[in-house]
């Protein structure tokens, strides 16, 4: 496939028919075997096809012209075979030929003298000039009852496009060699490979996504200025912004699909016209992982995130060996790490930080091996993790809490989607392997199973006092009477009060009412309770609460 793509028809034949003769060798002795018993039928039958051909085009005015027949190939007849589910016999074009003409008006030229001259194959018409291939490739096919009544395929192409259908993107620095070129649209595909070759963070990576690529149908879409963007089946705006730039992709906030502003993870149609709207503010979010399918876009989006987690997981190491140094009365350096760098098999203090940040390695584990006597001490441990924590100060958290103002949700700070904390809440953090540090509130029900892990928990706070407020999901449960219109008043009471639903679920319907729960985008806890007293004031909804799970 990669050699299909990158437009190596004879590398690709090549490699179709080794692979052939090795997955199913009976069905290529077979077609081989048939085909040489048609050549003795008729050993002369492509020639004199060739000649007539040569003839009847000279006859209409075309002198210039080469003309090259050949049987298809056996894994090519076997496809067809099926695809049209019949057997070889039933087959009745087992023949191709290509007409190389001058220039692209010729071959316009050319296909109106073989349709007056012969009867056209309907449905097997195609223009892959006006609408070239992603791998470059151009001509025009077409399906003819030609000579003596024979069933024959023709293609019609310039030298120019013979030479890249049969070398590829190579032929684009090989053929004709100081006549000058421009990079066009036919080299996206191999643009968009090296493109994910550069941002693809290994050899998998890069596997992964050019599978992606390969295996999958395109979809054409149009920017406002009418350039023409090819993507594969089920591409959203964000693999359409990749499409037209990577900085683009890395900046898009929004989409007007058709004049319609939409969402960004909104998939494509063939015909669409897509404007994307950019802000120099944004950075690719790790949701966008999620709905994006080419490969482009999601080697692009992984690199950003790999960079990006690593700066993440620093940030949040590095604050929590402070406090861990802190609780021992030690002042943390970096230097301090270089001693005990092999004990956790690390390179530098910034990669056994970030380890600590991940949640791969314990602070209090890094601490005891920089000053072993502190293993000797006992610690009196009261109380447990839980009742220290519902003993800090309420909302801002302790001195020593860490505050995740500046981490990025889904990186090294997750919130958990069974409480839905939200700044304002009273918060704690439990520590997870590979993913950071979990933020819940207080109360949730589920802090119980982290009892017994006293250092999985961390304090932290919100501290974001100073920071524009930022969009979190809070949930509330409602019971709602069941009437017409009660879906579009309380849509329209959250909506006044400047929330916004990202989720609704019905949990329970009767003929009298039904239960709701309703994901709501807003800024704070405050924000969510001015929410909640508004649709408690609304007529139609009988009980309203924050839901915790």
């Amino acid at each position: 496939p990669l050699a299909e793509r990158i437009g190596m028809q004879e590398m690709k034949n090549e490699l179709e028919d080794l692979a052939f003769a090795q997955i199913n060798p009976e069905a290529r002795d077979s077609i081989v075997a048939r085909l040489d018993f048609l050549r003795k039928e008729g050993s002369d039958l492509i020639v004199r096809i060739e000649k007539e051909l040569k003839k009847t085009l000279e006859d209409g005015g075309l002198k210039d012209v080469m003309i090259n027949g050949r049987e298809k190939l056996p894994y090519s007849i076997w496809r067809k075979m099926q695809h049209k589910d019949v057997s070889f016999e039933q087959l009745s074009d087992i023949m191709a030929f290509r007409i190389i003409v001058p220039d692209v008006n010729d071959i316009y030229k050319a296909l109106g003298v073989l349709h007056d001259a012969y009867r056209v194959v309907p449905g097997r018409f195609k223009d892959y000039i006006s609408t070239p291939k992603p791998n470059g490739y151009r001509s025009l096919h077409t399906g003819v009852l030609g000579p003596e009544q024979h069933r024959i395929e023709i293609q019609l192409r310039t030298g120019d496009m013979h030479e890249i259908a049969e070398n590829g993107v190579a032929a684009h620095w090989t053929y004709k060699q100081g006549k000058e070129r421009t990079e066009g649209r036919q080299y996206r595909w191999i643009r968009e490979l090296l493109d994910i070759l550069e941002h693809a963070t290994g050899p998998e990576d890069f596997l992964e996504h050019t599978k992606m690529e390969m295996f999958q149908d395109q979809v054409f879409c149009f920017t406002p200025n009418g350039d023409l963007i090819n993507m594969t089946h089920g591409a959203t705006a964000v693999d359409f912004a990749y499409a037209v730039h990577s900085e683009v992709g890395d900046r898009c906030v929004g989409a007007k699909i058709n004049g319609r502003i939409m969402p960004l993870r909104t998939v494509l149609t063939n015909g669409d016209q897509v404007e994307i709207l950019t802000s120099k503010a944004q950075t690719p979010s790790p949701t966008w992982e999620r709905f994006v399918v080419t490969g482009k876009a999601r080697a692009r989006i992984r690199r950003f995130i790999h960079s990006k987690e690593r700066e993440q997981y620093l940030q949040l190491g590095r604050a929590i060996l402070q406090r861990a140094f802190r609780e021992e009365g030690y002042e943390f350096t970096d230097k301090a790490l270089k001693g005990v760098l092999k004990v956790f098999q690390q390179d530098t203090p910034d990669d056994l930080t970030a380890q600590i940040g991940a949640g791969h390695v314990g602070a209090r584990d890094v601490v005891e091996a920089v000053f072993p006597a502190i293993k000797k001490k006992k610690k009196s441990k009261k109380g447990t993790p839980l009742s220290k924590a519902k003993g800090k100060k309420s909302k801002g958290g302790s001195d020593t809490a860490i505050p995740i103002r500046g981490l990025i949700p889904g990186m090294a700070v997750h919130y958990a989607g069974c409480c839905h904390p939200l700044p304002g809440d009273r918060i704690v953090g439990i520590i997870s392997t590979g993913k950071g540090v979990t933020i819940h509130t207080i109360d949730c029900d589920k802090l119980e199973s982290f009892v017994d892990e006293p250092d999985r928990w961390l304090d932290v706070s919100w501290q974001q006092e100073s920071e524009l407020p930022d969009i979190h999901v809070g949930r509330i449960h409602l019971t709602v009477t069941n009437e017409p219109g009660v879906l579009g008043t309380l849509s329209m009471v959250i909506g006044k009060s400047d929330g916004n639903i990202s989720n609704l679920k019905i949990t329970n319907r009767s003929s009298e009412f039904y239960d709701l729960l309703i994901d709501i985008e807003v800024h704070d806890v405050k924000h969510l309770a001015d929410i909640i007293a508004a649709l408690r004031a609304t007529p139609s909804i009988n009980a309203v609460e924050r839901a915790k799970g």
